[in-house]
Formats: structure tokens, C-alpha cells, sequence
């Protein structure tokens, strides 16, 4: 029953595909036509990803039930001496990831019908919504590295038309423009990898790579090193599409997309590619302790600079952002510890979390904009924003829900994630787990601080010469809704008294329930010290932006203790002021240089050459006067001169 599903499974990534097709040809073709029945475009590409969703589902089922891996290649290049195969796989991890990408695409083209009704570019923003979607379902049921790097290209070409979808905006257009530099840098270190690995192994396919270089590692020593060097290349990718030090520039400047993608790109798609590459390699990179210790401490160093500058945020969507920055950071330390498992469990819980979150700022956005003298940024600033709640009782109570569960609060999905998380990093290094600890503390402050200035206390605007922000429309709190569900209840699967989760992905048949008291001790250690830390996160938000009880002005760091830190965190460690100097600045400099080298020197010798030989022109003008007897007395006087000079 299972292999005919199997069979077509190719189709999941191809209806998102159709629908963008059918709408880049409608715009190219007929553009007035296609804007008078947009509402159509946007109902089609939710119909196309809703058959995605319902056929991922289908397959997750048969993998969850027990089904076999399937795999299905056919050649695509080949001849006596290379080949080279595309299709796909089908198993426990790409089916789980079919189901959060399309499940939270489908929630997100619900949610844009409303959100992006009154925009001119409705349309194209749908096209942009599907064809990225087909991006990275492509790339996560892709067989080998060749296949998983077009999409993982397609992905980062969507990525920069939806961050700069608003072009016309200059502070979008950099912001694509960072985002595409960014990556591309990681991309080509990617690349290059790629190409070593085959050097190496004479291979493309993620278990052929992980055989061959065990073989090679007991006959050739040198092996180890070039593989040692070829997982670096490769871990450049993750790294700028996962936002992880020092290629995570890009992720906050992003927000200047509509609300929608940033709940897509932090949630399901591109930043989730990066995880999940690394999750694929595992095999791979966990032949080499050094490898396996770079992405532990990359991780634990991106955790804890995104929750600090976190803090200092005024912006709602980008404080969200560099939570996602922090929590990234969290999956490529259990990825680094040698726990894929407990870091794609992370990945999932967090992709729901965070998609209400956005998607929750994104109805407070569109309250906000309605409020008369709030430009589109000010709307984002919640030092516009408090007391919201009173307004909107059902977007503060799902984005408190999607709070609770980031910061790391029982029973909500990532304390369940988060916990299995620590508890790994702990077995792997203390320090480590100490950095993974107080960035739980930091966690719960900051979300709570956002929480607190957003929907609490007095709101800052007057409203009395306003009109007054009001709930958002039905689509967009059903979405809210929704993603609430899995919010609250899917941490159960992984809880570490019966870890079905865990059972799923390993491939192992999922038993019944195990006595409770087997890992309660264990449990109630590392639960209760991230608890505790999550507490006083709260507290100190509570008492700073809630009662305003410490400091006077409840936006910011106003003491003078942390004056500095407040300066430091806010300039984010002063990494793009550090990249603006040595690379920016650094390039314009020389290229100035290479400018006034072309000019004085090579400009000047070619336009020398011509100045001298229009002289040598104008000269041979006047000699040229047409006589016949001048003509020949001066070919007799050269023929004298080329006779006489070898005789002098």
C-alpha cells in the first residue's frame, strides 16, 4: 500500500510549483486581468499547498507507523567516467520535515489572504510564497548533495525577493542585499565542499561520503585532514542560512519583509535548512571530534550573543529575530554535542512556537498601522505599543502562550525540547552547558520584556486623539489558533519518560509507556535548574517592565551600571560596524585605489599610445599632399636608409 504513495511523493514539492507557475504566467501575460481576480491567485496557492500538506501527512503517517526508508534515483548525467543521480528519500526526517514546512506554509498563505489583502504586489507576494515553498520541500527529500544544493540555492533566491518585496523601500533593498552577500559567502564555502568531498569519495550521496571516508580513514592518513578541511567548507552553508556566528548578520536586518515570510523563513524554511543539513551530515561530521567541537561552541557563542542583544531591542520583529538567532544557536549545540535528535525536536517545537509569535506580532503590526500618525515603523516600535491586551485579547493570549513556550515553562512544547537540549550539553561539557543555561535565564527576560511593553501596563500612544487598535480579522486569529494547539501539547512526544519522538527518527518500533520514576531523578535535576533560571528571567522582567519597580523607564537598560552593556548589546558586540570597516570600507578603499591606479598609469599609457600616433597622423597629413614625384623621392630616401645603416 505504502510504495504507490511512495512512488509519487515527488509530486509534494511539484503543487506549490503549479501554483507559482500559473501565476508568473498570469502576471507576464495579462497583469490588469490577473489584479482584478487576485482573491483567486491567493485561494489557489493555499488550495495547491493544502494537497501538499494532506500527502506529507499521509507519508509521515506510514513512517510513523513503522514504513521503510524509500529511496528513488534515476540518471540524470552519465558517462564512462561520471554520474550522476537525482530523485529523492522518503524516511523518518524528511518526512517530518514535509510536514512542519507545509503545515506552517498553509497556515501562512491562510493568514496572508488578510494580512496582505490591501498590497498592490497580493499576487506576486503568493508567486514568492509558493515558489519558496517548493524550494525547501525540494531540499529536505533531496538524495544527495548536488540535488540538496540547487534547492538550497532556490531557497536563498526566494529568500532575497521576499526580504526585499517591499523594493521601493531602501531599508528592504539593503536588507536582500545583505541577505544574499551573506549567504553567498557561506554558499561557495559550500560549494567548494561539495566538490572535495567528491574528490575524495568519489561521491554525492550523503551515506556513500560517510562509508567512504571511514574506509579511507585506515588507508590513507591524509584523509583525515582533507576531511577535517572539506566539513569546514561544508559547515560555511549551515552557517549562513541558519544565522550562526559570524554569518548572522543578515537574519534581523531581514524583517524587513512583510510579517508573513518572517514567519515563514524563522520557522519552516530557510533558517530550518541549515539545521537540518547538519542533521543530515551527522554521519559525516561525527567522524571528527574537532568538527563535532566547532559546531558545539559556534552554537553556544550564537546562542548567547542573540539572546543578549535580544535585550536592547525596541522592535518587536526584531527582537523576535535574534530570539531565533539564540534558539538556532540551541539545535547547532545539540547538533555539536551529538544529539541530532534533540536538536530536530527543537527545531519542531520551535517552528511552531515562533510562527505564532510572528504571526502573533504580525496582527499587532496591523492593529497598530490602522492607528492614525503610526508609519509602518513605528508600528513595530513598542515604545508606541502597551496595553494592548484590553484590545486584543486573543493575539495576547496565543502570543503568551508562544512566550510561555520559548522560554522554556511545563508543559509547553520547547521546555520539553530545550530540557533535552541542556541535559546533552551537560554530559558533553559543563562550561558549555553553563553558557546553554544562563541563555535559558535570558531567554525568558527578554520574551517576557516583549510581552510586557507589547500587551501590559498603559499604552504609550495616546489614543484619545487615535483611533484604537482592535482585534485582527477571523483568518488571522483562526491562524493563531491553530498554531496555539501544537504550541501547548507536541513537546508531549519527546518527554523523557517515553520518548516516542526519539523512537521515530532512530527507526526503532515505538513501545508503550515506561515506568515513570526510571528517569524522574535525572529529570527533575536538569528540569529544575532550567525552571529556576526561567523564573528569574520573569521575575526580573516582571518587576522592570511590568511594575516598573527597579528603573524608571521601562524601554531600556536607564541605569547607569548598565549604561555600557546597554551601548554594547544595542551596537549587537559591534560586529557589523567590525564588518563595515574591514570588508565595506576595506573594499571601497582599495577599489578607489585600483581606480587611481587605472587612470594615472594605465589609462594614461593607452591614451599616450593614441595621443602619439594622431600626432604621428597629423604629421603624415601634411606629407601626404598626392604628388607623384614627392611620393617617390621619399620611398628612395627610406630605400637609402634601410641600404646604408647595416654598412655604417
Amino acid at each position: 500500500m505504502s510504495f504507490p504513495i511512495y512512488s509519487y511523493a515527488w509530486l509534494i514539492p511539484c503543487f506549490p510549483l503549479l501554483s507559482a507557475f500559473i501565476i508568473s504566467i498570469s502576471l507576464l501575460s495579462f497583469r490588469r486581468s490577473t489584479n482584478l481576480i487576485r482573491s483567486f491567485f491567493g485561494i489557489f496557492s493555499i488550495f495547491t499547498i493544502a494537497i501538499a500538506f494532506c500527502y506529507s501527512a499521509v507519508i509521515f503517517w506510514q513512517q510513523w507507523q513503522g514504513g521503510e526508508s524509500y529511496r528513488f534515483l534515476f540518471k540524470w548525467v552519465f558517462n564512462q567516467d561520471f554520474s550522476l543521480d537525482l530523485g529523492f528519500i522518503l524516511d523518518p526526517m524528511s518526512s517530518l520535515m514535509l510536514v512542519i514546512v507545509t503545515s506552517i506554509a498553509f497556515l501562512v498563505m491562510v493568514y496572508s489572504d488578510t494580512y496582505m489583502s490591501h498590497d498592490q504586489g497580493y499576487v506576486r507576494f503568493f508567486a514568492y510564497l509558493s515558489i519558496f515553498s517548493t524550494s525547501m520541500l525540494g531540499l529536505v527529500i533531496s538524495p544527495n548533495l548536488v540535488q540538496l544544493y540547487i534547492f538550497w540555492e532556490l531557497v536563498g533566491m526566494c529568500s532575497y525577493l521576499l526580504v526585499g518585496f517591499w523594493y521601493t523601500r531602501p531599508t528592504a533593498a539593503d536588507a536582500a542585499q545583505k541577505a544574499f552577500i551573506a549567504n553567498r559567502v557561506g554558499d561557495f564555502g559550500f560549494l567548494l565542499g561539495i566538490l572535495g568531498f567528491y574528490w575524495l569519495t568519489g561521491s554525492f550521496d550523503f551515506e556513500d561520503i560517510s562509508l567512504q571516508l571511514i574506509t579511507l580513514s585506515h588507508t590513507d592518513p591524509n584523509s583525515f585532514l582533507l576531511g577535517i578541511l572539506f566539513s569546514l567548507l561544508v559547515l560555511m552553508g549551515p552557517l549562513s542560512k541558519s544565522a550562526q556566528f559570524p554569518l548572522h548578520v543578515w537574519l534581523p536586518d531581514a524583517m524587513e519583509g512583510p510579517t508573513p515570510i518572517s514567519a515563514l523563513i524563522h520557522a519552516a524554511t530557510m533558517v530550518a535548512a541549515g539545521i537540518f543539513l547538519v542533521a543530515r551530515m551527522f554521519p559525516i561530521f561525527d567522524q571528527y571530534p574537532f568538527i563535532m567541537q566547532i559546531i558545539a561552541w559556534i552554537g553556544g557563542l550564537t546562542a548567547v550573543l542573540g539572546a543578549t542583544v535580544a535585550l536592547t531591542q525596541t522592535d518587536l520583529k526584531k527582537g523576535l529575530a535574534y530570539s531565533t538567532v539564540s534558539q538556532l544557536g540551541y539545535m547547532m549545540m545539540a547538533l555539536g554535542v551529538g544529539s541530532p535528535t534533540a536538536s530536530l525536536f527543537h527545531l519542531m517545537t520551535h517552528a511552531f512556537s515562533k510562527a505564532l509569535l510572528f504571526l502573533g506580532s504580525g496582527s499587532v503590526i496591523l492593529a497598530m498601522e490602522e492607528v492614525v500618525g503610526l508609519n509602518p515603523t513605528q508600528a513595530q516600535n513598542m515604545q508606541f505599543m502597551g496595553g494592548l491586551r484590553n484590545y486584543m485579547p486573543i493575539t495576547s493570549f496565543t502570543f503568551l502562550l508562544g512566550t510561555l513556550s520559548l522560554c522554556g515553562f511545563p508543559p509547553f512544547a520547547c521546555f520539553w525540547s530545550k530540557d533535552q537540549i541542556l541535559e546533552n550539553i551537560f554530559n558533553f561539557n559543563i562550561g558549555l552547558w553553563v553558557i546553554a543555561w544562563l541563555t535559558a535565564g535570558l531567554t525568558s527576560f527578554y520574551m517576557f520584556r516583549l510581552y510586557f511593553l507589547t500587551f501590559e501596563g498603559k499604552c504609550r500612544t495616546d489614543l484619545s486623539l487615535t483611533k484604537q487598535p482592535k482585534e485582527s480579522p477571523f483568518n488571522i486569529i483562526l491562524c493563531l489558533s491553530l498554531l496555539a494547539v501544537p504550541t501547548c501539547f507536541i513537546g508531549f512526544l519527546g518527554t523523557p519518560f517515553n520518548n516516542i519522538f526519539q523512537s521515530f527518527l532512530e527507526g526503532t518500533v515505538v513501545e508503550g509507556s515506561t515506568n515513570i520514576l526510571n528517569n524522574l531523578d535525572q529529570f527533575a535535576l536538569f528540569a529544575g535548574s532550567s525552571i529556576g533560571i526561567s523564573l528569574i528571567g520573569f521575575t526580573l522582567a516582571s518587576l522592570m517592565y511590568s511594575q516598573n519597580k527597579l528603573f524608571s523607564f521601562p524601554i531600556s537598560f536607564q541605569n547607569q551600571l548598565f549604561n555600557g552593556l546597554n551601548t554594547f548589546f544595542g551596537k549587537k558586540w559591534y560586529i557589523d560596524e567590525l564588518y563595515n570597516l574591514a570588508f565595506v570600507q576595506t573594499s571601497r578603499k582599495l577599489s578607489i585605489t585600483i581606480l587611481k591606479i587605472d587612470q594615472l598609469f594605465i589609462d594614461a599609457f593607452v591614451n599616450l599610445t593614441a595621443a602619439i600616433t594622431l600626432a604621428f597622423g597629423q604629421v603624415l597629413r601634411f606629407i601626404q599632399i598626392g604628388q607623384v614625384q614627392l611620393s617617390f623621392f621619399f620611398i628612395l630616401i627610406s630605400f637609402l636608409i634601410f641600404a646604408l645603416v647595416p654598412i655604417l
